[in-house]
């Protein structure tokens, strides 16, 4: 009896100082990790979601790598305009950044297709579908940075200064400002005129009467203070905007692999989950935020209204599949592979 309790001493001290070891050898390992200090850079205000989800990132990032990797969070294109923050991460003037690919017409084809006009009702499930679908094709057109992860906002819609739009033929001859690429195309198809502005300079474009309208996600209306210069809105899930994590090549390369690996765990299906839910929330809650508020004006469209828009929208798909197949890869393959995904993750519109 004694020797069996003797035996299984010896067995539990074994384990004790084998895991003992094992955090040793992970402190070890971590003291010897050269410490980065990372720039996360976007360009909305720090009272957007989306601060405080990078900041939770980093957060998240420091205690996996055990303290070597910090990061600071530079909102409000303290670092850049809007424009460049996909430049900015192939060229290390951040390490982190946040970007719109539709800001870039024609750079990112393939991702395009997640801004084609009503082809998600949703943000979460949007996003799910989009980031899983995307990794196939982000090494292709991405190459210069390493791809983190990708998310759509809650869909969006139009908001106008000078009056109600509810047909495609009431966009002839109006001024917008689009939110992306394929937006800027549909506007200029169905007779208006582009104003180009990054979300920052939206209100001021307005007011100036430079644009009378704008595309633009719900809960950020009141955000950038747009809702004291427009008044109607269409209240229909018109488009979702693209958006990307892009880390820079050359800081990820200078880790550890451990440390690489930390990077790895945090760009992920699941973290741009993470990242899209707080954010998808609050737009769609801007829409019962914009009823309440006084002099504005938000407005359904009829069935027969929203299959106009659809029908209007048929060509930007074309162009889209006929900007891709100049990539190598099969258009009518991937938006099926979209397709599919959106379905399995009840955000098919």
């Amino acid at each position: 009896m004694q020797s069996r309790l003797c035996g299984v001493r010896i067995r539990v001290f074994a384990a004790a100082a084998g895991l003992a070891l094992t955090a040793a050898l992970a402190s070890a390992a971590a003291a010897q990790d050269k410490t980065f200090d990372l720039k996360i850079s976007h360009w909305v205000p720090p009272t957007h979601p989306l601060q405080k989800s990078l900041e939770e990132w980093g957060a998240s990032v420091e205690k996996a790598s055990g303290g070597t990797i910090k990061s600071k969070v530079f909102p409000s294109q303290q670092l850049g305009k809007a424009f460049d923050h996909y430049d900015m991460a192939r060229d290390g003037i951040a390490d982190l950044t946040y970007i719109n690919t539709g800001y870039q017409p024609g750079r990112f084809p393939i991702v395009g297709a997640g801004e084609l006009p009503f082809l998600m009702a949703n943000g979460v499930g949007g996003t799910q579908a989009f980031d899983a679908w995307y990794r196939k094709y982000a090494g292709k057109e991405m190459n210069d940075v390493k791809f983190c992860l990708a998310f759509v906002h809650d869909p969006g819609s139009f908001h106008s200064r000078t009056k109600k739009i509810v047909a495609p033929e009431d966009i002839k001859g109006m001024k917008i400002r689009p939110a992306q690429a394929t937006i800027a195309s549909f506007v200029t198809q169905l007779g208006g005129t582009n104003v180009q502005a990054g979300a920052p300079e939206v209100r001021d474009v307005i007011e100036k009467g430079v644009a009378d309208a704008v595309t633009f996600p719900w809960g950020s209306i009141p955000l950038f203070g747009i809702d004291k210069v427009v008044k109607y809105h269409m209240d229909a899930p018109l488009y979702v905007s693209n958006f990307a994590l892009v880390f820079n090549k050359d800081k990820y390369d200078q880790m550890s692999p451990a440390q690489k690996k930390v990077i790895d765990d945090h760009c992920t299906n699941e973290w741009a989950m993470r990242i899209a839910k707080p954010w998808a929330e609050f737009e769609h809650a801007g829409i019962a935020k914009l009823k309440a508020e006084p002099g504005h004006d938000v407005y359904p469209i009829t069935a027969e209204q929203l299959a106009q828009w659809k029908k209007a929208a048929e060509p930007l798909e074309k162009a889209w599949a006929d900007n891709v197949r100049k990539t190598g890869v099969d258009p009518a393959a991937a938006m099926k592979e979209l397709r599919d995904a959106l379905e399995k993750a009840n955000a098919a519109y």
